[in-house]
């Protein structure tokens, strides 16, 4: 989420969510327009393992603003059983 106006003169104009641990970092880009009313998104993402995950907003007055979260994974064990 993202403060903003979200006026025609100064708004989001996109949203990307990076892990720069996953095999492909640049996880998803969101589009927005003073249309979407807010700046907000929300996602369900995988990552390979525990690592900070990035967020960074671009305005349509090309500043860019950021922030980032270490992200913990927690992995559940398989088991086989040879009977």
């Amino acid at each position: 989420s993202v403060d903003s106006p979200m006026t025609e003169d100064d708004h989001i104009t996109a949203i990307d969510v990076l892990a720069g641990d996953n095999p492909t970092p640049h996880l998803v880009r969101f589009g927005l327009t003073p249309g979407s009313g807010r700046a907000t998104i929300a996602t369900r993402i995988r990552l390979a393992g525990s690592q900070p995950v990035l967020a960074v907003a671009r305005t349509s007055r090309g500043q860019l603003f950021g922030a980032s979260a270490e992200i913990l994974v927690t992995e559940a064990a398989c088991l086989d059983f040879l009977i």
